[in-house]
């Protein structure tokens, strides 16, 4: 007769005491503890989904050798929106994971304003089966302001049903600012749903009694911050800081000198949107930590930063350090300025090919989600009554975009695109099939000379957006979007130069990464063919119809003055 297993809890104590053998055992590396800044020796070793021991040896029939290494707790992205990789979240779980992303918060809002409630149970269903932690936030702005139409709206009565699902965490970025300083019914409704949880932050640029009555909501973290003044205050005020590094938003740079030893436990990492060519050639959350070694700051703020920060930050209790009791999330690196990743465990899996391929599968969603009207050429014209025109002025790096006036002449009744002065046209096309609206306006600083590109990543509503010179072009790119089920086109002179299909919600592919990565690397070159001079040209046009982020916005409703909240007339 055999003595009954322990239950789990009295097995990781036992494994603990070294009473009986551990599940895995990591011999032979240091580890980094993110409290002291030590260096500590001896073996790590694992029960189940939990680290047991440290500083010791234990026995154990499996044992990795990570001799030579240094162990760090696994990475965590504190703010991202998965669909920003063009990837199912599956794919994107096989992409940063083995670079050490452990948990990843996501805010599934692009997919909500396309599909609904719809959206955010798929992304719920994905975090059963990725090997991160995918935790799923509840989004708080579908659509973002009322200055836009997207494919669904929810309410505070419609987060109610998506509560209590183990992935969650409380409520995604609560971008429109305005409502919460201005009491807007419907988002008071949203904070006092989530008074009792997590209320995650989006306030660029708000400062003195602004920022007070925002954090007074009880909003803890944001990641808006694009300056050290910003930052500090917003330090100063109680939230929690999250460093971005997207493919467009890049406030690394700028928001480094004020990370450090004494900062670190209140300043976070984050990605927030970041395409597939940036995270094939640079990384993801271990391109942030090796960018911020090299730019000086000491290694334990940034590996504090990229962990034990976050976890605390966000309520999650149960990792952030090596140590016993902690989720058994552990990146083995060869060098800690390097960040090269050696050896992962997720939640006490080794991170590799058999564990992908055991995840099961993840049916897509949202196909046929491209509704818009037949477009075509005289659909791009101004309709224009004065000369003085109102221009988006991109600032490549940024989100922020300046709101500049030009004059343009009118030549019957339209106000052509002037690729000699870089004003282009822009256009945004209502595409959930609820209106049909066409908003057109004036952009700079793509460098667009010929042709246009066309898209339904168009944060956060996902319309249509078209920047063009040629009306022709743009009808074609728009219209081939339909055909493809959404994504991105590239036309010049009557044809489709490139194209990139996302049939999920006109978001994502179905794909696996590395064919996503060769098409985008296509579609980059068929725009610098057109004499496009920004680096990501594709995010960029996405984010110029998002109308909760200074200054001058587009939307299928007009031109967003965003300082003022309102619609141009």
């Amino acid at each position: 007769m055999t003595d009954a297993p322990l239950p789990q809890l009295e097995r990781r104590i036992a494994a603990a005491r070294g009473e009986i053998p551990a599940d895995l055992v990591l011999r032979g590396g240091r580890t980094l503890d993110l409290v002291t800044g030590d260096l500590l020796d001896g073996d790590v070793a694992i029960c189940d989904d939990t680290i047991v021991g440290i500083c010791a040896s234990y026995d154990c029939a499996r044992v990795i050798d990570v001799a030579g290494l240094t162990l760090v707790p696994g990475f965590i992205d504190t703010h991202l929106h998965v669909e920003s990789s063009l990837v199912t979240p599956l794919e994107f779980d096989r992409c940063v994971t083995p670079r050490g992303v452990t948990t990843a918060i996501c805010d599934p809002h692009e997919i909500a304003n396309v599909l609904g409630a719809d959206g955010i149970r798929w992304f719920q269903r994905a975090a059963r089966l990725t090997l991160m932690d995918l935790r799923v936030q509840l989004s708080s702005c579908v659509p973002s302001t009322h200055m836009e139409t997207a494919g669904a709206e929810l309410s505070a009565d419609d987060l109610v049903g998506l509560m209590g699902d183990p992935s969650g965490i409380g409520l995604a970025e609560v971008m429109n600012y305005p409502g919460v300083i201005h009491r807007d019914p419907d988002v008071m409704a949203k904070l006092r749903l989530f008074a009792d949880g997590h209320m995650d932050g989006h306030c660029p640029l708000l400062t003195g009694r602004d920022l007070n009555a925002y954090i007074a909501a009880g909003i803890r973290t944001e990641h808006e911050a694009t300056s050290v003044p910003e930052a500090r205050e917003k330090l100063q005020k109680g939230l929690r800081v999250l460093i971005r590094e997207g493919s467009v938003s890049k406030d690394l740079e700028a928001l480094q000198p004020l990370l450090s030893d004494i900062t670190a436990p209140y300043m976070c990492l984050c990605t927030d949107d970041r395409n597939p060519l940036d995270i094939d050639r640079e990384g993801h959350l271990d391109h942030m930590i090796r960018r911020l070694i090299a730019l000086g700051t000491p290694p334990l703020a940034v590996y504090r930063a990229a962990s034990l920060s976050g976890a605390e930050a966000f309520g999650l209790k149960d990792r952030g350090q090596v140590a016993p009791g902690k989720r058994a999330d552990i990146v083995a690196l060869g060098s800690l300025a390097d960040c090269d990743a050696r050896l992962v465990i997720a939640g006490g899996r080794v991170v590799d090919d058999a564990a992908f391929a055991a995840r099961g599968d993840l049916a897509p969603i949202g196909r046929r989600s491209v509704r818009a009207p037949k477009l075509l050429s005289s659909s791009f014209a101004s309709r224009a009554n004065r000369a003085e025109t109102p221009v988006i002025g991109i600032r490549e790096g940024q989100i922020l975009t300046d709101h500049l006036t030009e004059t343009i002449p009118i030549e019957d009744g339209d106000k052509r695109p002037d690729p000699a002065r870089d004003l282009i046209r822009i256009a945004v096309i209502e595409r959930h099939g609820r209106n049909g609206n066409i908003a057109t306006g004036f952009v700079r600083g793509f460098g667009l000379q010929r042709g246009a590109i066309a898209s339904t990543v168009c944060h956060d509503h996902h319309n249509i957006a078209c920047v063009g010179v040629d009306y022709d072009d743009m009808a074609l790119a728009a219209n081939r979007l339909g055909e493809i089920e959404g994504g991105f086109v590239v036309a010049e002179g009557g044809k489709v130069l490139a194209e990139l299909p996302l049939p999920i919600a006109g978001l994502m592919s179905p794909d696996p990464f590395e064919d996503v990565r060769d098409r985008l690397l296509d579609l980059h070159a068929a725009a610098k063919s057109l004499g496009v001079t920004l680096d990501e040209p594709f995010l960029q046009l996405a984010f110029l119809a998002l109308p909760v982020i200074p200054a001058l916005k587009i939307t299928d409703r007009g031109l967003v003055d965003v300082l003022k909240f309102e619609i141009i007339p």
